[in-house]
C-alpha cells in the first residue's frame, strides 16, 4: 500500500503548465489514443481500501471489545420485559391488522405505547423477514446459497457466459430458486417459499411510473424540458461537465429519489458523450451513480431503504431532523467521492495535464491546457455553426408544451415532498404526460406526408386500385397511431423482469439464515454494542458488505427483526452504511443497474462491474469511515428510545 501512495504522488507532482501564451490550435480536437493502464494504477486504489478494511476488523476485534455498562445492562433488561409483555397481551381480532404502519402517537385511551408496540409486532410481520432458517436442513441451506451465489456472479459478469443480458438472468434465476424451493418443501429439506411475498410491489410500480414519466418528458417535444435540462449539464470542459453531473445529481436524489434521477439523466449523460466525442463515457456514468448514491443518503425519501426505515423505527424519526444529522455526513461523503473521481480519471477529465499539481491549478485558477483550448474552441464553432443553420431555433424559447412540463414536474415534486404516495404521484405523472401527447400529436403536430416525388422534386399523384370488376377502390381513412404503438414501447418491461428475478432470489437466499449468521458472527462482541465505539466503524463494514451481498432493502428487513428496539441514531447509522454501500459494486444499489441498463440501451456499454470495482472499492471505504466518524461525532438525534423509556434526563 505505502509503495503504491510513493509512486502515485511521483507520478502526479509536475510544475504547473503556463497556458496563458499558449495559442490553441484550430483543429477539431482528437481524442487521445487509449493507453494501457498498470495493474497498480487500475487496482491500486482499491486494494489500499481493502486494507484498510482488514485493519479495521483487526483493531475492533484485536483490543477486544468492552463488556455491557449498567446502563446497556438495563436497556437489555427493559427490552426482554417490553417483548414479554407484548406477547402476553390478549391477541386482538383482524380489525386491528393494518395495511400500514399504525399511529405511533397512540392516546392512553387507544392503549398508548403498549398498543402502538403490539400492532407494530404483528404488522412487521408483513415487512421484516420472519425466520424460517430452522426449518431447513444442512443440505436445503447450502444448496440455496449456492444457486443464489451462482447467479450473483453471473449477474455481476454477465458478459463471461452466454449473452442472455441480465434481465433474463435475473428472471431465470427467480424462477430456478421457486423450482428448488418447491423440490425442497416436497423432499422435506426446506419449508414453504411464499414466492408473492418476497416480491415488493412498490419498487415496481415506481420504476414503471418514472419510466413513463421520462420517456414523456424527453419524447413530447423537440427543445422542450429534457432538451433544457440536458444543455443546462453541458459544458465544454470536461471537469466541468462532470462537475455540473455530480451536482445535479446529488440535489435531485436529496429532493426526489436517486433512482428517479438515475432514470431520468442516463441518456442525457450518454447523449452529452456522444456529442462531445467522448472515447470513455464512464468517468461521466459514474459521477452520476455514485453522486446519486451518496446525495440520497441525506433525506428519508432519497432512496428506497430509507423510505422503509421510517416505517421499521420503533421511535419517530423527523425529515428535517434526519436530513440535519445527515447534512455533515452526506456533504462530507460527497467531496471525497468528487476528489477521487477527478484523481483516479484525470486523464479523462483534465486532458492534456501533466499531474495532479496541474490539476489543482485548473481547477482554482482557471488554467487550462492546449487541449482544453482546442475543445472549448470547437464547442463554441459548433454551437455557432448550430445558429447559423438554425437549429436552435426549436430549442430557444418555452413553449405552451414545454411549460405545460414543468407544471407537471413542479406539481409532482409538491406532492412527492408533502407525503403522498411516490407510485400513484409518479404513475400519475405519467399518465398525465401521456394524455396531453396524445391530444397534442392529434390536433397540433403535422400529418406525416405520405407524398411521392419524382427525380425532379414533383410531387406524384397518389396511386389507384382497382378490384376484380374494374372498379376504383377508395383509400381508407388513415387510422391513428396510438401510444400503445409508439411511447408505451418504450418503456423497458426488461429492466422490472430484472427486479423480480432479483427480489425471488434475495427473498430465497434471506429464508435460509445465512446472512443472518453471518451478520452474527462476524459482528461477535459488537453484537449488543453496534454503534458504540470503535464497533460503530465494523458494524458499517458488516452492512456494507451484507447490502452487496444480499442488498440494502432485505438487510434493513433483517436489522429490523434482529433489533425491534433500535435507536434513531442506531437507523441513522445503518442508513448511511446502507445507502454508501450502493457505490461499492454493480449490484450494491439498484441506481447503477439502472445507470447500466439505460446506458446499453443507447448503445454505450462502458458501465460495467469489472470497470466500476476499481473506482467504486476506494471511494466507498472511504466516504463509508469518514462519514461514521461525523456521524457518530455530530449529531443531535436521540441514542436512546423514548418509547422505550430509556432516554434519561442528566
Amino acid at each position: 500500500c505505502l509503495t503504491f501512495f510513493i509512486g502515485f504522488i511521483k507520478n502526479t507532482m509536475s510544475p504547473l503548465y503556463d497556458v496563458e501564451g499558449t495559442a490553441a490550435p484550430a483543429v477539431e480536437p482528437v481524442a487521445p489514443a487509449p493507453q494501457k493502464v498498470s495493474f497498480m494504477r487500475k487496482w491500486g486504489p482499491a486494494m489500499v481500501a481493502i486494507c484498510a478494511v482488514i485493519g479495521v476488523g483487526a483493531t475492533t476485534h484485536g483490543f477486544g471489545v468492552s463488556e455491557l455498562n449498567e446502563q446497556q445492562l438495563n436497556v437489555r433488561k427493559l427490552q426482554e420485559e417490553r417483548t414479554a409483555a407484548v406477547m402476553e397481551m390478549k391477541d386482538f381480532d383482524n380489525s386491528l391488522q393494518y395495511s400500514r404502519m399504525p399511529e405511533r402517537n397512540l392516546s392512553e385511551e387507544d392503549g398508548g405505547v403498549m398498543e402502538y408496540t403490539r400492532r407494530r409486532h404483528r404488522h412487521l410481520g408483513d415487512y421484516v423477514h420472519v425466520d424460517v432458517s430452522d426449518q431447513f436442513s444442512q443440505f436445503g441451506k447450502i444448496s440455496t446459497a449456492i444457486i443464489y451465489f451462482a447467479y450473483w456472479i453471473f449477474l455481476m459478469f454477465p458478459n463471461w457466459f452466454l449473452p442472455i443480458g441480465r434481465p433474463g438472468i435475473a428472471l431465470g434465476g427467480g424462477l430456478t430458486m421457486v423450482v428448488w424451493r418447491y423440490l425442497l418443501n416436497i423432499a422435506g429439506h426446506g419449508p414453504t417459499f411464499y414466492a408473492e411475498r418476497v416480491i415488493i410491489m412498490e419498487p415496481l410500480f415506481l420504476l414503471f411510473g418514472l419510466m413513463l414519466t421520462t420517456i414523456y418528458l424527453e419524447k413530447m417535444e423537440r427543445g422542450g424540458l429534457f432538451d433544457k435540462l440536458r444543455d443546462s449539464l453541458d459544458d465544454p470542459v470536461n471537469w466541468k461537465r462532470s462537475f455540473k453531473i455530480m451536482a445535479m445529481s446529488t440535489i435531485g436524489s436529496a429532493a426526489v429519489m436517486n433512482d428517479s434521477v438515475v432514470l431520468i439523466f442516463s441518456g442525457v449523460v450518454v447523449d452529452l458523450c456522444v456529442r462531445h466525442k467522448v472515447a470513455n463515457s464512464l468517468p461521466y456514468l459514474l459521477s452520476l451513480a455514485t453522486t446519486a448514491n451518496v446525495g440520497s443518503a441525506l433525506t428519508l425519501t432519497g432512496n428506497p431503504q430509507n423510505i422503509l426505515i421510517v416505517s421499521l423505527a420503533y421511535d419517530d424519526i423527523g425529515w428535517l431532523e434526519f436530513a440535519i444529522n445527515m447534512f455533515i455526513p452526506v456533504l462530507t461523503a460527497t467531496v471525497i467521492n468528487g476528489i477521487i473521481m477527478f484523481a483516479y480519471y484525470s486523464s479523462e477529465l483534465f486532458p492534456g495535464s501533466s499531474g495532479l499539481t496541474e490539476n489543482v491549478g485548473i481547477i482554482l485558477a482557471g488554467n487550462r491546457t492546449p487541449e482544453m483550448l482546442a475543445q472549448e474552441h470547437a464547442y463554441y464553432a459548433r454551437q455557432a455553426a448550430s445558429k447559423e443553420a438554425g437549429e436552435d431555433e426549436a430549442s430557444g424559447g418555452w413553449t405552451i408544451w414545454s411549460q405545460i412540463q414543468v407544471l407537471v414536474v413542479i406539481l409532482f415534486l409538491i406532492c412527492f415532498g408533502i407525503g403522498l404516495d411516490v407510485c400513484v404521484v409518479s404513475i400519475c405523472a405519467g399518465a398525465i404526460l401521456m394524455v396531453i401527447a396524445s391530444y397534442k400529436r392529434q390536433h397540433y403536430d403535422p400529418r406525416p406526408d405520405n407524398t411521392d416525388y419524382d427525380v425532379e422534386g414533383n410531387p406524384l399523384p397518389p396511386k389507384k386500385t382497382y378490384d376484380m370488376d374494374g372498379n376504383e377502390i377508395q383509400p381508407e381513412e388513415e387510422e391513428l397511431v396510438t401510444e400503445s404503438e409508439t411511447t408505451l414501447t418504450e418503456v423497458d418491461y426488461g429492466l422490472l423482469m430484472l427486479f423480480i428475478g432479483q427480489f425471488l432470489l434475495i427473498g430465497s437466499f434471506d429464508d435460509t439464515g445465512v446472512p443472518q449468521a453471518f451478520f452474527n458472527s462476524s459482528m461477535g462482541g459488537c453484537a449488543e454494542q453496534m454503534t458504540e465505539g470503535a464497533c460503530v466503524y465494523w458494524f458499517a463494514t458488516i452492512v456494507t458488505i451484507l447490502s452487496n451481498v444480499a442488498s440494502n432493502v432485505p438487510v434493513c428487513q433483517m436489522l429490523a427483526a434482529t433489533f425491534p428496539y433500535a435507536t434513531p441514531y442506531d437507523w441513522l447509522q445503518v442508513s448511511f452504511s446502507a445507502t454508501i454501500a450502493g457505490n461499492l459494486t454493480m449490484l450494491g444499489s439498484a441506481a447503477n443497474m439502472i445507470v447500466a441498463f439505460q446506458a446499453a440501451k443507447v448503445g454505450d456499454r462502458t458501465f460495467t462491474s469489472e470497470r466500476h470495482a476499481p473506482f467504486g472499492i476506494p471511494s466507498t471505504i472511504a466516504c463509508l469511515y469518514v462519514g461514521t466518524f461525523l456521524l457518530a461525532s455530530f449529531h443531535t438525534i436521540d441514542e436512546c428510545s423514548q418509547k422505550l423509556g430509556t432516554c434519561v434526563d442528566e
